[in-house]
């Protein structure tokens, strides 16, 4: 449903993760590629492909790192913006088309995968 969400706005999924992760850090300083994937939990080398992609796109601009030469630093532009949240409000959708079978059980279940998210042992 994800997917099919998605198709529209001419992102995959992880394009769409990264550019909304990158849209909620827009009031951190200085975003590297590095900040960028740990805190979508990606690959950084997959990351780095998605984000070439992303720049073709013209939806985020890469720059080089004032003070690191190997650091890419990354902004999401304007129109990366306003397709983040247009294509925001179709997976919104589609979650809450997917889940609606649940009903009224739905907070239980709600309840049940916060239980067994803090149950589970970390990475590593």
């Amino acid at each position: 449903m994800i997917r099919h969400a998605l198709a529209p706005f001419d992102l995959t999924h992880v394009q769409f993760v990264l550019l909304a992760v990158l849209a909620s850090m827009e009031d951190t300083a200085t975003v590297t590629q590095r900040d960028l994937a740990e805190h979508a939990g990606t690959d950084h080398m997959m990351t780095s492909q998605v984000l070439r992609a992303l720049e073709g796109k013209g939806l985020i601009e890469r720059h080089a790192h004032p003070a690191d030469r190997r650091a890419r630093t990354l902004t999401i532009t304007a129109e990366g913006i306003r397709l983040v949240n247009r294509a925001n409000a179709a997976v919104e959708d589609a979650d809450r088309r997917y889940f609606a079978v649940l009903g009224d059980a739905a907070p239980g279940f709600t309840r049940s995968l916060i239980t067994l998210d803090a149950e589970s042992p970390g990475p590593g």
